[in-house]
């Protein structure tokens, strides 16, 4: 039987834990794929102490840690009011990543039932995200849960432009 994890909104207390995370699961995900200049550019820039507190003190975002056993093995972050997106009542996922050998687990389901229920509890009607065309695992995850493409955007990780599709769901198709 799956033992079922811990779901939280991080406070300034994580700080250490979500830098780790983060560095971690981006590696993870992302190293195989890009230069080593490149990813380094992108992680010092995003997962320094103090990008991560000014966001974790900002009112308009919101992390969450997944724990199994006290030890923290993913998390997401969200963020509202952006101007992106053309939905003005929509959260979008910033981030959203698992261990790699917790893949295929559900956690990374657990997760994501965590950031729509945080949305329809703060009454947003979508959730969106951003993912890197060339990241087909991730791409079938959001279809299965209702995310469908609705435009690209350019996201720099280091010195390459890489294009992402822009995915949205409806939260009322959930319920």
């Amino acid at each position: 039987m799956r033992t079922r994890p811990h779901i939280r909104i991080a406070t300034q207390t994580d700080l250490n834990q979500l830098c780790e995370i983060g560095k971690q699961t981006f590696i993870e995900t992302y190293a195989y794929q890009n230069t080593p200049e490149n990813l380094m550019k992108y992680l010092e820039k995003k997962f320094n102490k103090s990008q991560i507190l000014d966001e974790i003190q900002t009112p308009q975002t919101i992390f969450l840690l997944v724990e199994l056993e006290s030890k923290v093995i993913g998390y997401s972050k969200m963020r509202i009011n952006l101007v992106e997106n053309t939905d003005e009542n929509a959260l979008e996922i910033e981030r959203i990543y698992i261990c790699k050998v917790y893949h295929g687990q559900k956690y990374g389901a657990d997760l994501m039932q965590k950031c729509v229920a945080v949305a329809v509890e703060n009454s947003y009607t979508s959730l969106w995200l951003g993912v890197w065309e060339h990241n087909p695992k991730a791409i079938e995850f959001y279809r299965k849960w209702g995310f469908e493409v609705f435009g690209t955007h350019i996201f720099h990780l280091g010195d390459d432009a890489q294009t992402d599709f822009l995915m949205k769901k409806t939260l009322t198709q959930l319920f």
